[in-house]
């Protein structure tokens, strides 16, 4: 298999892998346009190598409305669909509120059919959100572990006993069938999907490109952090989510146990299956991510700077900042404050 500059793998030349996104009335819209983000950066990364080929299919070819409202016209229909060799059949998902603001998801009988009937010529399906709902209807969960976003796990749980529901995690795989959680999870599971056909080197290079998990607002390069794996619980996602609001705070083992209601030694463990990192290791370079973005949007001094991210003295910071960026705050400012626009 050739490689890119970097080393990572790239497809072979001449295969292909044609992806179809299900459309449907009330359909959500970033379920629809996530994955094929995704698959489009891919291809940029690799050279446009990748042997991908989106289609958003529909029953028609008439423009479907989304549930936000903005009009998609389909590729292809469903019957269209049905006479090709699919590699990875995507399933998103559509929701109603009621009076309660309670969210139920909605299964077409239309589109369930097409779903059976696709499935048989797919090499892996993959639900988006509260697609699972659709995939169990057309009952391709029985017995399979599954997710889907967690306002809806209860009611997928409740109609469809065969599967078994895992609300927590962002997305579960279970032989050829994925299931993924709520709205920007699309993001992980595509990427996942990315990384069991080229290696999770090149899927790390697209999640940059998304600027996947910390904002990154310039100054990419050698600069940049490099960005972790994402993470595949929302334990997890918490857990990095609460560092991200309290980067000032001490942030010791001890109190982030606490917050996860988990012992230290446990702790540890969790950063080390999920992220391959101690915490100590995590929370510095989310500080130094953090102190990245001051230094290039704000005119804050060092100690500022030093202080808003965690860093009790300006020492402390430097000393972070060789480790991880080999450059100074003052040096890497110089760069990058200066070449904005």
């Amino acid at each position: 298999m050739p490689a890119s500059p970097d080393g990572a793998p790239l497809p072979a030349a001449g295969i292909s892998r044609f992806v179809v996104v299900l459309l449907f009335d009330g359909v959500d819209l970033l379920d629809v346009t996530g994955p094929p983000e995704v698959f489009a950066l891919l291809q940029r990364e690799t050279g446009d190598a990748t042997g991908y080929q989106v289609a958003l299919a529909a029953e028609t070819m008439d423009p479907v409305t989304t549930s936000a409202g903005v009009r998609v016209l389909p590729d292809i229909t469903f019957e269209e669909a049905a006479a090709r060799s699919i590699d990875t059949l995507m399933v998103p998902g559509a929701v109603e509120v009621d009076d309660q603001r309670g969210v139920h998801a909605l299964t077409d009988p239309t589109v369930v059919h097409w779903v059976k009937t696709l499935a048989g010529r797919t090499r892996r399906i993959a639900s988006v959100c509260v697609g699972a709902h659709i995939l169990a209807a057309a009952g391709l969960l029985d017995g399979r572990r599954a997710t889907t976003h967690w306002s809806t796990a209860r009611q997928l749980a409740a109609d469809h006993p065969a599967v078994e529901v895992d609300a927590d995690p962002i997305f579960i795989r279970d032989g050829h069938v994925w299931t993924g959680a709520g709205i920007t999870a699309c993001l992980d599971l595509t990427l996942a999907l990315v990384a069991e056909d080229f290696g999770e080197a090149v899927a790390l290079r697209v999640a940059r490109q998304l600027v996947m998990y910390l904002k990154r607002p310039s100054g990419q390069s050698q600069f940049s952090v490099p960005i972790e794996p994402v993470s595949t619980t929302r334990r997890m996602d918490d857990l990095r989510h609460h560092i991200a609001r309290h980067l000032a705070d001490r942030l010791t083992v001890a109190d982030l146990a606490r917050h996860t209601h988990v012992s230290e030694r446990q702790l540890t463990r969790i950063f080390k299956t999920e992220l391959g990192v101690t915490p100590a290791a995590y929370i510095e370079s989310a500080r130094v991510e953090a102190a990245r973005n001051r230094l290039e949007s704000t005119d804050d001094t060092l100690e500022r700077v030093a202080s808003a991210c965690g860093f009790n003295t300006i020492d402390t910071l430097i000393r972070a900042f060789r480790r991880k960026l080999n450059t100074t705050p003052t040096e890497y400012r110089s760069r990058f404050r200066h070449s904005r626009t």
